[in-house]
């Protein structure tokens, strides 16, 4: 309710009402509490499509007024490392190019569906499976076990699966992993726990280069840092790209699809070095 409240530009109270109103004028409950927060209702849930089909529509016939196809706003949901090291710097040459589209980068791709058209566009870990989305792959990326040089200088250099029972470890909050590609430490000993943890790639990240300890990151996020157990640990993964069915032709989408493929292919050799 804050969260709709706040694109809104209202407070939750009367978003809370107006919801209110527009249940009793339905004659339906349209959403319930959780331990989770509101979820929506099989009528809620069907409303919502509805809804979002005549926004799409209306957006539609906005974009056939315009002398801009491209124009006007379209949100991206990516991973957060893959949105933070390499989309949010490629975000000015696409503005360069289309002046009036205003793209939203929402950079924690574990936290907004596709499917409920939350956001137009995003790059996920998995194929979703849902057979009105457009899906397609994007890009493999490696991921490799890193810690900084001063950590090694004082710590020593692990050069086995066993000595990372010895070292500092860092890694996911285990219950906040929202996708099972990132359960990256499963993979080398099921029996590895990480000592100090973070839901942000980008914060483990820098608890290693701050020589905090050794973990898992995308080859692309280690610049700086010292590649270990080269022989032993490297680490593949997919990124996927979707958008809904109905869009996937527009020229806002279109526009950002070429975008992204064209910042995957510029940064080829950080997302597969090895």
């Amino acid at each position: 309710m804050t969260s709709a409240a706040q694109r809104l530009s209202l407070d939750p109270a009367t978003v809370g009402r107006r919801l209110n109103r527009l249940e009793t004028s339905l004659k339906s409950t349209l959403v319930i509490r959780s331990a989770s927060g509101l979820e929506c209702t099989a009528t809620g849930a069907r409303l919502l499509e509805l809804a979002a089909l005549a926004e799409q529509a209306m957006a539609e016939v906005e974009d056939a007024a315009s002398s801009d196809p491209v124009g006007g706003t379209i949100r991206l949901s990516v991973a957060e490392g893959f949105g933070g090291v390499l989309v949010a710097p490629a975000l000015k040459d696409l503005r360069r190019r289309h002046r009036n589209l205003r793209l939203e980068l929402a950079a924690n791709a574990g936290f907004l569906s596709l499917s409920r058209r939350q956001v137009d566009i995003a790059v996920t870990l998995s194929a979703p499976n849902d057979s009105r989305l457009a899906v397609a792959p994007l890009a493999t990326y490696q991921l490799a076990l890193y810690a900084s040089p001063a950590y090694i200088e004082q710590n020593g250099e692990p050069t086995s699966i066993e000595d990372l029972f010895d070292v500092e470890l860092i890694g996911y909050v285990d219950d906040l992993i929202y996708a099972p590609q990132l359960r990256y430490l499963e993979e080398l000993d099921k029996r590895l726990r990480p000592t100090m943890s973070s839901s942000s790639i980008r914060a483990q990240r820098e608890i290693i280069a701050s020589d905090g300890g050794v973990g898992i990151l995308p080859c692309f996020m280690a610049e700086g840092l010292v590649r270990l157990m080269q022989t032993q640990v490297l680490i593949t993964r997919q990124f996927w790209v979707g958008t809904h069915g109905d869009t996937a032709g527009g020229a806002r989408a279109r526009a950002v699809l070429k975008w992204l493929t064209e910042i995957v292919a510029t940064n080829a050799g950080r997302l597969r070095p090895y």
